[in-house]
Formats: structure tokens, sequence, C-alpha cells
């Protein structure tokens, strides 16, 4: 399988780009999840024109609109940094990349948070980097998250799973458009979609139920919008207990009574927090297998990503 394509702040994979000439490696990002994607390296300062090492540089201003300007010598970067930032988004949107990873903290490319200045040199944390707006404006549902919040194990189980799934659209827009390829697609998404948010599940069940009526490409589109906007939603251990016990009423003729409650007994244990979800999501898989369950087999929600990435086994 050909590698998935992440836009990354360069740092983070270890080259000494940083004002201080150093780097940020994070190993989780070069090390395992490194093993699947494929990496689009983007330092906004050096690509600019700015040298290693350089006078380090912070947002001022409006939070909403802030300056990028140069600590000591307060020189106002921002004009060149956007007509940069234009033509190199423009370069990534030929890239297809299915998410971006950005440097937590960054006046170029932090995503959220980002210190800004006011004349009272007191910093609020409301800002956006320089870069990483450009970039969010022009790709706003492709998946985004710094390096920071990835070390939550939630978002970053979220964020993989919404690339992998990206991942999977993508392939489906290489095919031929048909009606008959979004409905396949929907019902092997159905659960996974449904863990995240019960609304969106309703929602997009009735689209692909009208999706006769729908022009073909309005149909494509309006699924894409649907399916990463829902995904963009975290799950949490009620949803997925509700996932797990419609799961459970596949197998409602086929279960022992003692299968019945040791696999009832798992997901309570779950819901109570004292498991990970891996544990009764590998017992439904084992049923899965032992019963040939053919809905549950195609369900990309028993394995919506790499078992190597272990994003599931937190409590």
């Amino acid at each position: 399988m050909e590698k998935i394509k992440l836009g990354i702040s360069t740092c983070l994979l270890g080259e000494n780009v940083r004002y201080d000439g150093g780097h940020k490696l994070d190993r989780f990002l070069t090390e395992t999840l490194g093993q699947y994607v494929e990496y689009v390296p983007v330092c906004p300062e050096v690509e600019c024109g700015l040298t290693i090492p350089r006078e380090a540089m912070h947002l001022e201003g409006d939070p909403d609109s802030p300056r990028l300007v140069t600590i000591r010598t307060k020189k106002d970067m921002t004009d060149h940094m956007i007509q940069w930032a234009r033509k190199r988004v423009a370069e990534l949107e030929r890239r297809n990349l299915c998410g971006f990873i950005f440097k937590s903290d960054s006046p170029s490319s932090g995503m959220e948070r980002v210190k800004v200045y006011n004349e009272k040199t007191m910093p609020v944390k409301k800002g956006v980097g320089i870069f990483a707006r450009t970039f969010m404006e022009l790709f706003p549902l492709l998946p985004v998250e710094d390096e920071g919040r990835l070390h939550d194990p939630e978002l970053r189980e979220n964020f993989v799973e919404r690339v992998f799934t990206l991942r999977r659209w993508r392939e489906l827009l290489e095919r031929r458009e048909s009606r008959g390829n979004i409905v396949d697609f929907h019902t092997r998404h159905k659960l996974l979609i449904l863990s995240h948010s019960p609304k969106f599940y309703q929602m997009m069940g009735k689209l692909v139920a009208i999706a006769k009526d729908s022009p073909l490409k309005e149909l494509y589109q309006k699924y894409q919008s649907l399916l990463m906007e829902s995904l963009y939603l975290k799950t949490s251990p009620k949803k997925n207990v509700n996932v797990l016990q419609h799961m459970m009423g596949y197998f409602k003729g086929q279960l022992s009574s003692d299968e019945k409650q040791e696999l009832l007994d798992v997901i309570d244990h779950y819901k109570k927090e004292y498991i990970p979800l891996i544990v009764p999501i590998t017992l439904i898989q084992h049923y899965v297998r032992k019963y040939d369950q053919p809905y549950l087999k195609q369900q990309v929600y028993l394995n919506p990503h790499p078992l190597e990435l272990q994003l599931r086994n937190h409590v």
C-alpha cells in the first residue's frame, strides 16, 4: 500500500531548522506513525528565506489578525510570511495530503493557543501561526493537529483515525464516480461514524438513502463534508458502548449464554473504564470469525487503523 502523505513541521523530524539552530524531534511521529506515512516537511521560517539560526519572532496585536514581529529588532515579517505561505499552500494542494502535523506554540506553525502579545507585552494564548492559518483556511476539512496535542491518547487516536479514513475516501475518489460506491463506502463505515456522532450517523444515512435523487458530484461533496465533520467529534466510552451493544445484537441466536455474559461483562468493564477499548473489540472480532458474521466482517470500526499503533490501548 502506498504510504499516506502527511504534511509536517520540519523540526519535528529532527532537522535543525529552529531559530536557535535546534530541532524538536518527536519519536512517535518518526518511528511509529512514520512507518505508515510519507511526510512532506515544511519549515515556514527557513523556506521563506530566513537564516539558521535567526532572531526569534512572536505574534503581536489583535489575536484574530496578529502581526509576526522579530522580538529584538521589531521587524514586521507578516506580509512576507503571508505571501510565501499562499504560494506554499498552493503547492501543497497538488501533493494530495491527508493531514498536517504542526509545531505547537510556533508563531508561524502553531494551529491554536499561540501566544499573542499586546502593547504592554502581556501574552494571551489565542493566536494561530501565520502559515497554519493560511493552510487551515484552504483545507478546512483536512485533519490537522500539533505534536503537543498528539501526546493526548484520545486526540492522537482521533487524528490518526481521520487520516486513515480520508485515505480510504481518497481511494474511492480514484474510482469511477457512482452512487453504488458511496453506498458501499457508507455501509462499511457506518459503525465508525456512529461511534463519533449518532446525529451525523442519522444525517448521513438519510443522505445515502436518497442518493439516487441527488446529482452525483453534489452527493460526493456533501458526503465528504459530513464524513470529516462527523469524525472530528471525539468518541467516548458512552458512544463506543452504544456501538458495542449494537454489534452484540448481530449474534442474538449464536452466542451461548456463557459467551453472552462474558461479552456483557467485558463491555461493562470498558464502560466503567477498567479496561481499554481494544479488549471488547478483540472479543467481538473473535466472535465475528467464529460465527462468520458477514456484516460485521466489513465494518471499518473494528480495524480503523493499524493495530501496531496501539491507539485503542489507553483507558
